[in-house]
């Protein structure tokens, strides 16, 4: 047998495969009365559902030997993801990009709005900008310094929508991508204990506390008081059932805590395109930091997870603790956008 007639036999082996595996979802799916992802805008945790998250983890699951393994796959070898990032990113732009390339996918937009037409002098409505970009690719990532602004552009588009942080709104994939750490680490969300530290006006502490609602979880808050959760979310967290509480100063909470989920509480304005520093900033206080002393009072099995970047709030000297699954959270950040592009572009259901 020639070269070519083994790469065939391969291919038609993996295409099959493939197959199998996505009539086996597509029936679980059926089963369960779940939603198809294709071709569906992911702008929120708020309506996601117990069993939405689970499917995506197994596809995670499927898929993260790709990712271990440094490799490509030709899964969304036709296709392309437009990323458009209105505002600084490393993680999230970055994880995409690299998903879509695992996945044998293409990639093309900006990093900089403010080098394109979209946000110079002219300032482009998103209307006009999402139906020049929908022609560039077959779904569109994108950051934004205006709440809401991913949900506006997916009013004018026909390709799905991904929301990469909107302004103090939400942050969908990066706490999927949290999630999917807690099950890999841990074994299970279920019955897991949340310590979130930090500024809890943030999209991710928004979207944390909704999924959060879908589990057997506790939503412990501890943040300073000019930067507490407004009535408003808490009410909504009623509403949905998520188990929260608060606390005033980390010693109180720590040694219950499965997950330590620590976010600046120093912040950038999050309302704006580049929040670049004129001057020193301030100093994060004691109550709202993570130290190797701190966490002597932890659970061995606990584990800390931060979205990064990082200020004071979390110490370089705890990186070398066990606890410590930061790294560990970026490396999955990569393989839940695996997962989420290629259900969304219709790879799987």
């Amino acid at each position: 047998m020639v070269v070519g007639d083994v790469t065939r036999c391969y291919e038609d082996f993996a295409s099959a495969t493939h197959n199998q595996e996505k009539r086996a979802l597509n029936k679980t799916q059926e089963e369960a009365g779940m939603r198809s992802f294709a071709g569906r805008d992911i702008l929120s945790l708020k309506d996601f559902e117990h069993n939405e998250f689970m499917h995506i983890f197994e596809i995670a699951d499927r898929l993260e030997p790709i990712a271990r393994g440094r490799r490509n796959s030709d899964l969304l070898k036709e296709k392309i993801l437009v990323t458009a990032f209105y505002q600084p990113s490393t993680r999230t732009r970055l994880a995409h990009e690299a998903a879509m390339h695992r996945l044998g996918g293409h990639v093309n937009g900006f990093a900089d709005a403010k080098m394109t037409r979209a946000g110079d002098f002219y300032q482009e409505s998103i209307k006009d900008t999402v139906h020049m970009l929908e022609f560039y690719g077959d779904a569109i990532v994108m950051r934004h310094f205006q709440q809401g602004a991913p949900q506006e552009a997916a009013k004018w588009s026909s390709i799905p929508i991904i929301n990469g942080g909107d302004g103090w709104g939400e942050h969908p994939t990066q706490v999927l991508t949290d999630l999917y750490t807690v099950q890999r680490e841990l074994g299970d969300v279920n019955g897991k204990s949340f310590l979130a530290i930090g500024d809890h006006r943030m999209r991710t502490m928004h979207s944390l506390g909704y999924a959060l609602s879908q589990f057997d979880a506790e939503f412990v808050i501890l943040t300073p008081p000019d930067e507490a959760p407004t009535e408003e979310f808490l009410a909504e967290l009623d509403d949905k059932g998520t188990n929260w509480r608060v606390v005033d100063h980390v010693k109180d909470a720590i040694a219950d805590a499965d997950v330590i989920y620590v976010e600046p509480v120093v912040q950038a304005n999050y309302a704006t395109g580049r929040d670049e520093r004129g001057e020193e900033v301030a100093r994060t206080p004691s109550a709202y930091q993570i130290t190797r002393e701190v966490m002597k009072k932890a659970k061995g099995s606990a584990i800390i997870l931060h979205s990064l970047p990082r200020m004071d709030e979390l110490l370089p000297e705890v990186d070398k603790l066990r606890q410590a699954r930061y790294w560990e959270e970026a490396y999955n950040g990569v393989v839940m956008r695996m997962a989420l592009i290629s259900l969304v572009m219709g790879a799987w259901q």
